[in-house]
This record gives C-alpha cells, sequence and structure tokens, in this order.
C-alpha cells in the first residue's frame, strides 16, 4: 500500500503523538473493489506508547460519495468516526488476537492505510438513501422516482389468476 499512511514504530517516543492524514480520491484509487471512489477526509491518529504496547486512536471526518439504494445516484455522505488500534510487539507477526496487532521487532513502521480503509466503509450506513430534505420528503432523483413507481404492484387491486389455479391443485390434495 502507500507509504504515506505510516506510522514510525521504531522512533516514537513514550506519551501521546498525533499524526494528521488527508484522504483524498487518490487514496481510494489504491483500493481496486472499492465502492467508494471520491471523498475528501481529514484523519488524527493519536498514539500513546506505553511499556507493553501502543495504544492508537483514529479519528476519521470528512465527506464521500456513495451510490444510492434507491435511485441509483451519486451523493455526499458525512463520516465522523473513532476507531482504536492496539499493537504489541513480539518476536514473530502474531495474528491470533483479532483485538491486538502483533508486530515483529524488526517492523518500523506500521501502514494504517487498510485499516483506515475498513474504518471508513464500517462508518457507511447499511442502507443509503438520499437524506430527506427539510420538510421530510426524499431528494432522490425524481425522474428514476417516478420510473420506480410505475414498476409497483398494488397488492389490494391486483390479483395475480394463476394463483388461482394454484390454489386449486392445494385444496384437490
Amino acid at each position: 500500500m502507500s507509504g504515506s499512511y505510516t506510522i514510525p514504530l521504531s522512533g516514537l517516543k513514550t506519551g501521546y503523538q498525533i499524526f494528521d492524514f488527508q484522504i483524498g480520491n487518490e487514496f481510494f484509487e489504491l483500493f481496486e473493489e472499492s465502492e467508494i471512489n471520491e471523498g475528501s477526509l481529514a484523519v488524527s491518529v493519536t498514539t500513546d506508547k506505553l511499556s507493553s504496547h501502543i495504544d492508537i486512536g483514529i479519528r476519521i471526518e470528512g465527506s464521500v460519495m456513495i451510490c444510492c439504494d434507491r435511485c441509483l445516484e451519486m451523493f455526499g455522505y458525512h463520516i465522523d468516526c473513532e476507531n482504536r488500534l492496539l499493537i504489541s510487539h513480539g518476536p514473530v507477526r502474531d495474528y491470533s488476537d483479532p483485538d491486538i496487532i502483533y508486530v515483529t521487532d524488526e517492523e518500523h513502521n506500521l501502514d494504517i492505510s487498510q485499516y483506515l480503509y475498513e474504518f471508513i466503509h464500517l462508518a457507511l450506513p447499511i442502507r443509503r438513501l438520499h437524506p430527506d430534505d427539510e420538510t421530510g420528503k426524499s431528494t432522490c432523483d425524481p425522474a428514476m422516482m417516478e420510473r420506480l413507481n410505475e414498476h409497483i404492484v398494488n397488492s389490494n387491486n391486483t390479483r395475480d389468476s394463476r394463483w388461482d389455479e394454484l390454489e386449486k391443485l392445494m385444496i384437490d390434495n
């Protein structure tokens, strides 16, 4: 990944230090399957080096362009999230504990780009819809909403006659 999202582990002094990063469109280009292609985010990383581990706090704030699940039009979504990583040193890289990142003594830098990418995507809502306006009306693309409404079937007024034939089969058995 990119070397511009690294934290120097070897030169880290005991106590608190702050690192600031900017994330733009070029960041998302590093990830082939990213559903985000545009964004402008500020990242503030606070490290607290202790004798046993390094506690890393990550705050990400800004906006990204995502696709609306309803009308398929892109819209800006504001992200403001905080996350935490724990780093511990060991003789070998160990993946046994998902809450702790074990690094070897030979690793002098930690590339956090993959963690940033995951934290940004985890901050997105499951259902991505344009926000409503101040009157509570959808801000989705009106032309697309009109097309969708043409295909909505009103179940109270319409009954598919094929079901009648199926019901007869069930009654006969």
